[in-house]
């Protein structure tokens, strides 16, 4: 491992990052490790891995938990701020100018609505093929739809990701991580103690003073389990499902989200700023990311005991089973429901994701094309 660094240079090193990581958190961890690991030395490929595979696990937007993480290994905590400000701010930035209505007209609201279907129906292949691999856990993803046609609030994705938690459980599926090299980070029992309180007290806060921006966006950054996309049915009820946002603003948001770099829990920018503008933008991406962060400080003293316990891993098996139909329920309302209004619509989703998925074109240019498609159709 190489020397120690300052919080500038982890600033100048995440914001290049930030402004060229396009792809989703897989795609930017291959870019963290090219950039942190081959070249600059910050860590091993080891203690990289063994970093990832925690992030991984624990629930929250994996990419930004290991920038977050990096940087604080590097330069301590003004390390991990100077990380997560720079991988971030310039897609929040650019969603939270387009939000205030300097971005694209109606028919490319229209295109971005449309390719929003084949996004997210990309994501949920993908994610089925990976973490509903057997007929057990797909019965869970298909229980969770059915718990959030039961009860389709906040509330229904809370007890679906439980019950997909307890149905892992009994299956008991979990194996004990091999040992690895975890990184040295400078986090001590005592912050890691207050970081789980904070998680706590901040999870409990709706039930004090009900829902709020702050509230709502924190509520959705600590129930995301397996992948980014599942922010979207959580933002969805946060911010449509309270009446803040039209169905149609937030779709065509969703979609302009996959166009820029970065980590895609940015398109709480562009919520946050259409209502309310940039104290709004401000409020919401603060509040999406804090849960992960608090909850990665939490774990990381503790993570070698936590990859031995099979229980664990088995629970995480059940829960990530669960979001797979949340998103999957999402895919039929609010997001094709909402963006699908006839045939030649179908068919530009449907070519959408036929590019993403047989051609694999990156999905910035298949948003593109949509929303300029979307524009000369109009």
């Amino acid at each position: 491992m190489s020397r120690p660094g300052t919080p500038s240079e982890v600033f100048r090193v995440f914001l290049r990052l930030g402004l060229t990581s396009f792809g989703g958190p897989i795609a930017h961890l291959g870019n963290f490790r090219d950039e942190l690991v081959t070249r600059r030395q910050w860590l091993d490929d080891r203690a990289y891995a063994d970093l990832v595979a925690l992030c991984q696990f624990l629930p929250g937007p994996a990419s930004s938990q290991v920038g977050f993480a990096l940087g604080l290994m590097r330069a301590g905590w003004r390390g991990a701020a100077a990380a997560f400000l720079a991988f971030t701010l310039p897609s929040a930035l650019i969603l939270a100018i387009f939000a205030m209505g300097w971005g694209a007209g109606g028919g490319a609201l229209t295109g971005l609505k449309i390719v929003a279907v084949a996004i997210v129906a990309q994501a949920v292949l993908g994610m089925s093929r990976s973490l509903c691999p057997d007929r057990e856990r797909a019965a869970i993803a298909v229980g969770a739809v059915a718990m959030l046609a039961l009860l389709p609030t906040a509330v229904g994705m809370i007890a679906a990701i439980l019950m997909g938690a307890l149905a892992g459980l009994a299956l008991n599926r979990g194996e004990p991580s091999p040992g690895g090299h975890s990184p040295a980070m400078p986090v001590t029992r005592g912050q890691a103690r207050a970081a789980a309180i904070g998680f706590a007290l901040l999870l409990a806060l709706p039930l004090l003073i009900g829902s709020g921006l702050f509230t709502g966006f924190f509520r959705a950054g600590a129930l995301v389990f397996g992948g980014g996309h599942v922010v979207l049915p959580l933002l969805e009820q946060a911010t449509v499902g309270n009446g803040w946002l039209g169905r149609d603003s937030f779709l065509a948001g969703y979609g302009a989200a996959q166009a820029v770099p970065g980590p895609l829990f940015t398109f709480a920018a562009y919520l946050g700023a259409a209502i309310d503008g940039i104290p709004g933008a401000a409020i919401a991406l603060g509040a999406i990311f804090l849960p992960g962060f608090l909850i990665l400080v939490a774990a990381l003293p503790h993570w070698d005991r936590l990859r031995r316990a099979p229980r664990a891993q088995s629970a995480m098996q059940g829960a990530n089973a669960a979001v797979v139909g949340i998103l999957g329920a999402a895919l039929y309302d609010p997001v094709f429901t909402g963006a699908i209004g006839g045939m030649g619509d179908f068919a530009l989703a449907l070519a959408g994701f036929v590019a993403l998925v047989s051609w694999r074109m990156p999905p910035w240019t298949v948003v593109a094309a949509s929303a300029l498609l979307g524009a000369v159709i109009a």
